[in-house]
């Protein structure tokens, strides 16, 4: 009988080499034989292979075995996957295996690609033998294609010499970098398969076929699976459109309606749809939802008879596929798609474009529906390549059109376009190319998709178009501009960027891959690149990828990215390495915790002291002091994590998820210690992006000879709802310094010298002024910056102060202007946080010092209209992240409070004087948040 999963668990727990060093493991071995020891679970596998190589000498058949060396160690994961051991340095209390079996197998040849291999396998989380098992040929070309890139690019860097591998690898100015290895981008046309083909405005041919019949039509497969019907059963449509991005490019096409259980069948069971096959843009999706039609009875006021008519429900799945393939080869054949059941409100027509092209890996409760696409002839019909020789034409506006275009295009990226407007774009593209080049995106929304002939004009276009600032083609990369040509002009504009600046758009350039629908894409090159080009780069690729890698939708996309990024890098692996292994300590420690807390809950007492004493005693363990020390800091590479410096001053967080709060000893500070809260079960990405924007508007200030001083503490997501924070040195929560200053929690928020006195027990002569200072302009960099992110939940434990006078915010669990209620009423009815103890800090203490506060004033005003100015940017990086699936960051109608708080589409003035109705608003109604800060001090006050 196998152990309980209990004792399973607490067999890995970290406390089990406390209770008792060894623990009991099954040996397979290959010559049937089976032996169980008890084995050091801090032991490496290295070790535990001689231990039982020792034991076997005294069972039978051992000389059959042959050399230790040979043999290696293979087990089934926490994952419930077939996991090959071949870095024997890993501990077993690492590897974690599913079930305490072991099983020795013989290795094959080529054991360092296969150790190479295991190392990236769990690096990246997600086995090779995975990707290895995926019989698309897409997968597998790409790999074959990147495997072939990252050998010459480590080819090109065992020839450099150490000073310039240094300066490649670890640029410490994060200038732009320098040319790649002619290799790492040699992406040929001869990669994909060239056949003549003739578009005319009826028909699609290839040399020797039958020509395609005007419309285009795709006809399903007589069933549809669904697995969770319960009777009644009821009647089921399939509805599908074609789509290029979000634009709808023909009448969508729906099915009879069919009666059954479980499987569906239709005898016309062929869609077709209006548009002719030569019209259909290169990348042209096709989307499908599935619905249950249910009987709606109406009563007629006038007479007693009733008729019924037929209401579609909500779609229980839904699903997408591409009609090119990767290739450009328009697809044929059968095809089976398993659905997704989470759908999106408000969509158009009932379907999904937005949603993923991959089909639904859970098979087991997904809605199974069988395509089959025509098959027009008996040679491949391709996407024909760009024509560099097609002629554009370009048409000329008069004065009175020009001021409308202008007009137009000085539009943020939310507003509509109509009809007529498109119209006028699209005949003056002419002089959109040369006086409003920026516009690019609006003239992209004004094409006809469905004619073939404005495809070819654009095309052309693209050629002669200037290039665009690096932040503007930010936006070309949305999902509303899917072609593959607008794209990759949108990365020739990118490569522009220096290291930097694209560090400060990384997080956005990962979460857009999702709307690449081929693994091989201009963007994916480009990022590979950069990032395998430059460390620190790669450091955040690397996390951005593997802390989305559970998701399914891009599952495997992201995994097929780490791969060629690890294999392109393969002297990070190690580095990396270690910063996983330490994260899964800390994993193993947080759960410790919470099991110890559950267990105790009814002593609060008892269980803060069993808690703290058992992590205390986990860290000072061996195998977690070992692994936890002497790392790069994932948070930010270029800080050397030494060591866990005193394990007393760690412990952990009194709330749901009980963070860590983890002290460090740095040896490149001097000493100094630094502190990073691990978390597990919050999902950190809402706060990534707040976070990314405060760094990006501070950037954008001192563009503008503006320092407000922000604090944008590091914050990384690094999987399924875990990740880490920085801690900010010699801070304390408003709550506290209010709190200590009074003996009455209730009356603690209404003290108004409790911060001034707090910054005067830090500070001292000309150290107060700047102190004082250094809280006027931070104070007014967080006032605009949280009024224009519509950040909530703004209590007095979510705004700290540093010791040197800087005021800053955490905590962004609310953007957006999702401000907290209770009872149906708003906690938060004020712009932005503007208390009077801030106002008397900001005049030293002296109620007439209006001199001072006119100075904060002015900074606020200043700083919102220079946030204005770059509206758009913000929009777009909003926009950008709408797949990422952030609570609070769902549709375009959340991205509107930014247009409304930044008052686009107003004159400056008109802006102004929006914004100081709101700060006068702040102050005259501060007195709520005092109010709202006096229950919090309460509630706090009783929790302890």
């Amino acid at each position: 009988m196998p152990p309980a999963m209990t004792d399973i668990l607490d067999m890995w727990s970290p406390l089990a080499g406390h209770a008792t060093e060894l623990v009991p493991v099954d040996f397979l071995l290959p010559t049937g034989i089976y032996i169980q020891l008890e084995v050091p679970s801090e032991a490496t596998i290295q070790h535990i292979k001689l231990l039982l190589w020792k034991q076997a000498q005294t069972y039978p058949l051992f000389p059959a075995l042959g050399e230790m060396e040979s043999h290696m160690f293979e087990c089934v994961n926490q994952a419930a996957v077939h996991e090959e051991l071949e870095d024997e340095t890993r501990r077993l209390c690492d590897v974690r295996p599913f079930l305490p079996v072991l099983r020795l197998v013989t290795r094959n040849c080529g054991r360092a690609e296969r150790l190479l291999d295991s190392k990236i396998g769990v690096l990246i989380g997600k086995g090779l033998h995975e990707l290895d098992a995926l019989q698309a040929q897409e997968v597998k070309d790409f790999r074959a294609k990147m495997l072939r890139v990252s050998e010459a690019r480590m080819q090109f860097y065992h020839a450099m010499t150490w000073s310039e591998w240094l300066q490649a690898c670890f640029s410490p100015q994060m200038e732009t970098t320098g040319a790649a290895p002619p290799a790492a981008s040699s992406y040929s046309q001869e990669d994909y398969l060239k056949i003549t083909i003739h578009f005319d405005q009826s028909q699609v041919s290839t040399e020797g076929a039958e020509p395609l019949r005007p419309r285009s039509t795709v006809s399903t497969s007589a069933r549809i699976h669904l697995p969770l019907v319960t009777p009644p059963a009821p009647q089921v449509q399939v509805r599908a459109g074609l789509f290029h991005g979000t634009e709808l490019l023909c009448k969508p096409a729906v099915s009879s309606e069919s009666s059954g259980r479980s499987e569906h069948a239709w005898s016309d069971g062929t869609l077709e749809f209006d548009i002719v096959a030569s019209d259909l843009p290169r990348m042209t999706r096709l989307c499908f939802a599935v619905y249950a039609i249910m009987d709606k009875v109406k009563k007629q006021k006038s007479t007693k008879n009733t008729h019924s008519n037929k209401k579609p429900c909500p779609p229980p799945a839904w699903v997408n596929t591409m009609v090119f393939d990767y290739k450009g080869q328009l697809k044929t054949g059968d095809v089976i798609l398993h659905s997704w059941s989470s759908f999106p409100d408000e969509l158009e027509e009932m379907l999904n474009p937005i949603g993923t092209i991959q089909t639904n890996p859970y098979t087991e409760n997904a809605t199974e529906l069988h395509v089959h696409f025509q098959e027009y002839s008996s040679q491949p019909i391709v996407f024909p390549p760009f024509d560099k020789h097609v002629r554009h034409w370009l048409g000329r506006g008069g004065k009175k059109f020009h001021i409308e275009l202008k007009e137009i295009m000085e539009r943020d990226p939310l507003s509509q376009l109509c009809e007529n407007e498109k119209d006028l774009i699209w005949t003056l593209r002419h002089d959109c190319h040369l006086k409003f080049p920026q516009s690019l995106p609006k003239l992209l929304l004004s094409v006809k998709w469905s004619k073939h002939e404005d495809m070819a004009q654009l095309q052309a276009l693209l050629q002669i178009w200037p290039r665009l600032s690096p932040r503007d083609a930010l936006e070309l990369l949305d999902f509303n501009y899917p072609d593959q040509y607008v794209r990759e002009y949108a990365v020739r504009c990118l490569r522009e960027m220096s290291d930097e600046e694209l560090s400060q758009y990384l997080l956005q350039l990962v979460q857009v891959l999702r709307y690449e629908p081929y693994y091989d894409c201009a963007l994916t090159r480009f990022l590979l690149e950069r990032a395998q080009a430059n460390r620190k780069i790669g450091h955040f690729l690397f996390w951005h990828l593997r802390s989305e890698i559970h998701m399914p939708a891009v599952s495997i996309q992201f995994a097929l990215i780490l791969e060629a990024y690890c294999r392109g890098s393969i002297p990070h692996i190690e580095v990396l390495k270690k910063q996983v292994e330490a994260l899964s300590k800390l994993k193993s420690v947080n759960e410790l915790i919470k099991l110890g807390t559950i267990k105790t809950a009814r002593s609060k007492t008892k269980e803060a002291m069993l808690t703290k004493e058992a992590m205390m005693t986990c860290l000072r363990q061996s195998g977690y002091s070992e692994t936890l020390s002497d790392l790069n800091s994932p948070l930010n590479p270029s800080i050397q994590l030494s060591d866990v410096s005193v394990v007393e001053r760690c412990r952990y967080m009194d709330s749901k998820m009980k963070p860590l709060w983890i002290v460090y000893h740095n040896k490149l500070l001097r000493g100094d210690s630094l502190g990073i809260i691990f978390k597990n079960g919050d999902d950190l990405r809402q706060d990534m992006l707040t976070l990314q924007i405060l760094r990006l508007m501070d950037l954008l200030w001192k563009e503008n000879s503006l320092d407000l001083r922000i604090v944008p503490y590091g914050c990384l997501a690094t999987g399924d709802r875990a990740g880490l924070i920085e801690v900010v040195s010699s801070a304390d929560t408003i709550a506290n310094i209010q709190l200590t200053s009074s003996n009455v929690a209730a009356a603690a928020a209404f003290n108004k010298d409790a911060l001034l006195n707090w910054l005067k027990e830090k500070n001292s002569g000309d150290a107060l002024d700047r102190a004082i200072e250094e809280f006027t302009l931070s104070c007014a960099g967080y006032c605009v910056a949280t009024y224009v992110l519509g950040i909530g939940d703004r209590h007095s434990d979510n705004i700290m102060v540093r010791s040197t006078g800087q005021l800053f915010h955490i905590d962004f669990g609310h953007i957006l202007g999702n401000f907290k209620s209770k009872f149906g009423i708003k906690r938060e009815r004020v712009p932005f946080i503007l208390t009077h103890d801030f106002i008397h800090v900001i005049q030293q203490g002296k109620t007439g010092n209006t001199e001072k506060f006119g100075s904060f004033r002015q900074y606020c005003e200043d700083a919102y209209l220079i946030l204005r100015k770059n509206g758009n940017l913000f929009i777009t990086l909003f926009a950008l992240m709408l797949t990422a699936g952030l609570p609070e960051l769902t549709s375009v109608k959340d991205i509107q409070y930014l247009k409304d708080s930044l008052a686009l589409g107003k004159t400056d003035e008109e802006a102004l004087k929006q914004f100081r109705q709101k700060f006068d608003e702040a102050l005259r109604e501060s007195w709520t948040t005092k109010v709202n800060w006096m229950a919090h001090n309460v509630a706090k006050d009783n929790r302890s």
